[in-house]
């Protein structure tokens, strides 16, 4: 097998390569490199690997993350679910071991490789993030029954009180401005506005946005990816002064009929940490946990990705929380590109 490159072909043909292989995501797709250099301008290394005949055996999306502040990171794949290798065992690990000498080489503090499905590398793995699923059945009424009673009543009570849920692309900038007061309001960065901007551009045809709205007002919102395998809700917010209203369950309950009626065989909720509020919320829905693979390298030892739950950051949360929104909004995407 020849040397894994940087990946000289069409997008097309990556994807179609990504599409046919086990673990694939729509984060894999080529699009994303075009996402992440159009909103960060990070250095996006996309690696390939080839067979005799110079057909695709292999492709790695990788992304250099660096700072002063926070160091410097090769993530597959940054900001998202997932990423890591795609191919046969040997492709794979011969782009694993091409990652590790890149790694190495620049001086990297980490490089993660966030796969959905266990890989044969000779990598530690963190298991710190893990995704809930939940089987859809052909009909949307045949997922209703299976719900219990309990979880319906929640379903239907922002329903009584009268708030609708709305799809479509024009959703984008109202689902941001929620979006963003949330991750204020948990004391986070937020996503740039231009990255879901972006994002619309490049997947108009698989990605939805939905807000849910209390008359006039949105109080909720989320933005999910149509896959061939499943649908992921991918990001989820609600306003704390409605909380009342219970808006965020009719708004996952719409995403669920949105993706019964595409056909997918799966409702993927996303990343959670394990026993998180936002986990057990997710576990109410009759749903299972699947766990992740994260696979890391640190050429000087133990080493993870920026985050508010590491003791050296712990001040940044209660900082972020106290600040006005306008300035949160501001400040936070200048920040977050560095936080992979």
């Amino acid at each position: 097998m020849p040397e894994p490159t940087t990946f000289a072909g069409q997008p097309a043909e990556w994807d179609e390569f990504v599409r046919s292989q086990a673990g694939a995501t729509h984060y894999h797709l080529f699009g994303w490199q075009r996402v992440i250099q159009k909103t960060f301008g990070h250095e996006c290394l996309y690696l390939a690997a080839r067979k005799e005949d110079g057909t695709l055996d292999a492709v790695l999306p990788l992304v250099r993350v660096r700072s002063r502040v926070f160091g410097h990171f090769l993530v597959s794949m940054p900001f998202l679910n997932y990423g890591g290798p795609l191919g046969s065992d040997a492709g794979v690990q011969a782009l694993v071991q091409h990652a590790v000498h890149m790694a190495r080489s620049s001086r990297a503090k980490l490089l993660e490789l966030r796969s959905a499905i266990p890989l044969q590398v000779p990598l530690p793995v963190s298991h710190r993030k893990l995704t809930v699923v939940l089987d859809l059945p052909q009909r949307a009424e045949d997922l209703w029954k299976s719900l219990s009673g309990n979880m319906r009543n929640k379903v239907r009570k922002p329903q009584k009180e009268g708030v609708k849920v709305r799809f479509g692309l024009d959703q984008m900038p109202t689902f941001w401005q929620i979006f963003a007061h949330h991750m204020r309001d948990l004391g986070t960065p937020t996503l740039p506005a231009a990255f879901f901007e972006a994002v619309s551009d490049e997947f108009g045809e698989t990605v939805r946005f939905a807000c849910a709205y209390d008359g006039a007002r949105a109080i909720a919102c989320g933005c999910g990816f149509l896959g061939e395998r499943d649908f992921e809700l991918t990001w989820s917010s609600a306003l704390t002064a409605y909380r009342d209203l219970r808006a965020n369950f009719l708004l996952h309950w719409s995403f669920m009929e949105e993706a019964v009626r595409s056909g997918v065989p799966r409702f993927n909720f996303g990343r959670s940490t394990p026993g998180s509020g936002t986990h057990e919320f997710k576990r109410q829905w009759g749903s299972r946990d699947e766990p992740l693979w994260w696979y890391q390298f640190a050429p000087d030892g133990e080493a993870t990705t920026p985050s508010p739950s590491d003791p050296a950051y712990a001040w940044g949360p209660r900082l972020w929380k106290r600040l006005p929104l306008l300035i949160a909004n501001r400040l936070g995407p200048r920040l977050v590109r560095y936080l992979p």
